[in-house]
C-alpha cells in the first residue's frame, strides 16, 4: 500500500478523550476503539493519504515517543484487515475508462462504505460487476425495476426473458413501458429502454415462455446469477431451485403478497435450499388446526400491486443480486427477507439454519 488513508466514508470521531468511533454510525460497519493515551487518534489523523506507511510511523513516533514503531505498524495492519483503510496512491484501474469512473464514482463510494473486505483497488466491486452476467426471468413489475437497476449499476450483461405483450393494466407498476408500448412484446420494449440507460452494458432479450426445468437449465448455465421475477406457473421457484442446485448457479427471487414485499437469495452448496424451507413450512402446517376459507375464496382476485410494492421487491432482488456478485454487502444467503409496507417496521429473515435431510432437492 503506497499511501494509506482511512476511507472517507469511515472517518473517525473522537468521543471524549479515551474512545474513538470509526466507520460512522451504521450498524455492521462502525467500531469503537479504546484510546486512553490518545495515540490511536493521532495515528488515525496521520492516515490521511499524504504519507507512506514509513512516514506515518515516523511522525507518530515524534508525537508519541513512548509508543514503539512496531505498535503503529501493527495498528495500521489491523485497520487494513478490518477494511477501514485504502490506498490513496492506487493507479486508475485497468478496464474502467474515465467516463465509466465518472458514471460510477458514487456507486464506488457506497460500495466502499458498505465493504470492510480488503480489496485490490477501491474500484474492485465495479470491476466485478463489469464482468458479471445476469438473466432476469419475468419483465413485469419486479423484473422491470430489477433489470433497470442492474443495468444502471453496470452489470456487464443483462439478459431479459419474457413471453407477454404490454397491456394497459401493466402501466401502474412496470416502469420500463409507456402507453406507446401497448401491444408490443415486453422484452422488445424493455431491451430498447434498458440500452438507452447504459451503452456500456450488453442488454439482450428473448421472448420465451418458461414452462419447465429444461428451459431454466439452458438459462442458468450461461449466467452468474438467475434473477427470478416471474411467479407463474406456480412451480417456477421450485424449478429454479432444482436447476440452480444442479448447475451450481446462484439465484434470487423477488415478489410480494399485497403489502408484504420480499426476496430470497440462494448460493447452492452454502446452506439450505429453497425446498428445505418448503419442507420445513409443510412440517409446521401439519401441527396447526385445519383452516376453513369462505366459499368466495376460490374466485379470481385482482392482482394487488402498484409501483411501490413491485418496485421495492425489484430493488431488493437487485440488491441481493449485486451482493451475490460482489460480496458487498455480505448478506445472509439461503433465506428469505421480507418487509411490511403497512408499518415500515416489520422486517424478517426466514429459512432453516441448515439443509434438511428430507429435502427432495439437496437433502
Amino acid at each position: 500500500m503506497r499511501r494509506p488513508r482511512i476511507k472517507p466514508e469511515h472517518l473517525p470521531v473522537r468521543h471524549g478523550g479515551d474512545r474513538v468511533r470509526i466507520g460512522g454510525v451504521v450498524r455492521g460497519i462502525a467500531a469503537d476503539i479504546d484510546d486512553p493515551g490518545g495515540w490511536v487518534w493521532a495515528l488515525l489523523e496521520l492516515l490521511d493519504g499524504s504519507r507512506t506507511t514509513d512516514q506515518v510511523v515516523a511522525d507518530l513516533a515524534r508525537l508519541h515517543p513512548q509508543r514503539p514503531g512496531a505498535d503503529a505498524r501493527a495498528a495500521i495492519d489491523d485497520l487494513i484487515r478490518a477494511g477501514y483503510v485504502e490506498d490513496a496512491g492506487e493507479p486508475d484501474p485497468a478496464g474502467l475508462g474515465a467516463a465509466e469512473r465518472e458514471r460510477y464514482r458514487r456507486s464506488r463510494a457506497l460500495f466502499r462504505w458498505m465493504d470492510r473486505t480488503p480489496r485490490r483497488t477501491s474500484w474492485d466491486t465495479q470491476l466485478l460487476l463489469r464482468g458479471a452476467r445476469v438473466v432476469v426471468i419475468g419483465i413485469g413489475g419486479v423484473g422491470c425495476t430489477a433489470a433497470q437497476t442492474l443495468v444502471v449499476s453496470g452489470v456487464g450483461h443483462v439478459h431479459c426473458v419474457e413471453p407477454d405483450v404490454v397491456e394497459l393494466s401493466n402501466l401502474n407498476r412496470q416502469i420500463l413501458f409507456t402507453e406507446r408500448d401497448l401491444g408490443r412484446p415486453k422484452v422488445t420494449a424493455a431491451v430498447e429502454r434498458l440500452r438507452a440507460h447504459n451503452s456500456e452494458v450488453r442488454v439482450t432479450g428473448a421472448r420465451l415462455l418458461v414452462d419447465g426445468p429444461a428451459v431454466l437449465r439452458t438459462l442458468a448455465i450461461g449466467y452468474d446469477v438467475v434473477l427470478l421475477a416471474a411467479d407463474e406457473p406456480p412451480e417456477i421457484r421450485a424449478w429454479t431451485n432444482q436447476v440452480c442446485q444442479a448447475t451450481g448457479t446462484a439465484w434470487v427471487h423477488g415478489g410480494y403478497h399485497g403489502p408484504q414485499v420480499g426476496c430470497g437469495l440462494y448460493a447452492p452448496g452454502a446452506g439450505p435450499c429453497y425446498d428445505c424451507a418448503r419442507v420445513a413450512e409443510r412440517e409446521r402446517q401439519v401441527g396447526l388446526p385445519p383452516r376453513t376459507f369462505p366459499a368466495a375464496a376460490g374466485k379470481p382476485r385482482v392482482h394487488a400491486a402498484n409501483a411501490v410494492s413491485a418496485g421495492i421487491a425489484g430493488q431488493l432482488a437487485a440488491h441481493a443480486t449485486l451482493s451475490l456478485l460482489t460480496g458487498v454487502p455480505r448478506l445472509r444467503t439461503n433465506c428469505e427477507f421480507g418487509f411490511n409496507l403497512v408499518t415500515l417496521q416489520d422486517s424478517f429473515a426466514l429459512g432453516p439454519e441448515s439443509p434438511r435431510p428430507d429435502c427432495p432437492t439437496c437433502g
